[in-house]
């Protein structure tokens, strides 16, 4: 099944009440799963024990990717064909199925609360595209939707909704037909890492990747809040100000609304510049600021064969993997 007749199905959708896991284990869970970057390629296969097999990583030459909701994201698509099929062929993939991990920008994703919600996706996703239609830069008739439903904070039902461009998605699962797979989900990144989080205290992620930042707060399971982001300055000229700019509108309606604090906060893709922004983001929620990938590892959420990934910090990747344990 290709993800556009997967999202229009409504296969995503999940009780979920605790566990972010439990929507993605209601899903199809390829033993090949391939995560596509601004700047790299990497492709993983679990084995029957589903433990990791293999993967390799292929660089992209900068600007070969730009990650957008609205434009062509494939600037340079022979040196991105080039490097999956390097990828593919290095994990030795089949005519089989693979989950696609796509960058965060490419994938909307909304967190809204309803009084009454239907259960039906024939009646939900006309429902959805409705109320998201003014929030998206494209039209109605080029989007596809995933969905699920959470437990709600107070009465009613709370949604959390990812949108695409068709287009753009297509862009990617042809970069999975060329070399034969056929793509059975499509994600972004932050949403597979999501599940890194794990606690029934409030926890903010803020994963960088590239000039793109996304904030998610999730607690006991539920994600509570999302927003994707450009940031004014990526690499070396990001300063800690700008970070906390960017990431204090979530952390703020998170307060607004829950009345309580962040209890700690998650740093993907900093990098050795992570001691650096730790300090002010510690003095302004004063809590604990931590790798995303170390803490997962310290506190035994992620096996020891995922810290082969980990180390590549290929969280998406991560992420994903332990939904397959």
């Amino acid at each position: 099944m290709s993800s556009a007749t997967a999202v229009h199905q409504g296969i995503y959708k999940s009780g979920f009440a605790r566990r972010v896991a439990r929507w993605l284990d209601a899903i199809p869970h390829p033993p090949v799963a391939m995560e596509i970057t601004s700047d790299r390629v990497a492709v993983a296969r679990w084995g029957r024990a589903r433990s990791l097999d293999s993967f390799a990583v292929e660089l992209l030459p900068p600007g070969s990717v730009i990650p957008s909701a609205v434009e062509t994201n494939l600037v340079n698509s022979s040196m991105v064909k080039s490097a999956v099929a390097k990828a593919c062929d290095r994990v030795r993939t089949r005519a089989e199925d693979v989950a696609l991990i796509l960058p965060d920008p490419v994938i909307r994703v909304f967190v809204q609360h309803f009084e009454d919600f239907p259960r039906s996706p024939e009646e939900a996703i006309p429902l959805l595209r409705w109320k998201l239609k003014k929030s998206v830069p494209f039209e109605a008739d080029e989007t596809i939707i995933s969905y699920f439903r959470q437990a709600p904070r107070e009465a009613g039902v709370d949604v959390v909704t990812a949108l695409a461009r068709l287009r753009v998605i297509r862009e990617y699962e042809s970069l999975a037909e060329g070399v034969g797979m056929q793509p059975g989900v499509v994600l972004s990144s932050a949403l597979a890492a999501i599940s890194l989080l794990d606690g029934d205290r409030p926890i903010l992620l803020a994963r960088i990747s590239g000039s793109a930042l996304t904030t998610a707060i999730v607690r006991s399971g539920l994600l509570c809040g999302y927003r994707c982001t450009e940031l004014p300055a990526s690499g070396a000229g990001l300063t800690p100000q700008m970070l906390l700019e960017e990431i204090f509108p979530v952390a703020a309606y998170y307060q607004d609304t829950w009345n309580e604090g962040i209890s700690s906060v998650r740093i993907a893709g900093l990098g050795v510049r992570l001691g650096e922004f730790s300090r002010p983001l510690e003095q302004e929620f004063h809590c604990e600021v931590k790798s995303l990938l170390n803490s997962a590892h310290s506190e035994g959420i992620i096996k020891d064969d995922a810290r082969q990934l980990a180390d590549r910090d290929l969280e998406g990747l991560v992420g994903w993997m332990l939904h397959r344990a």
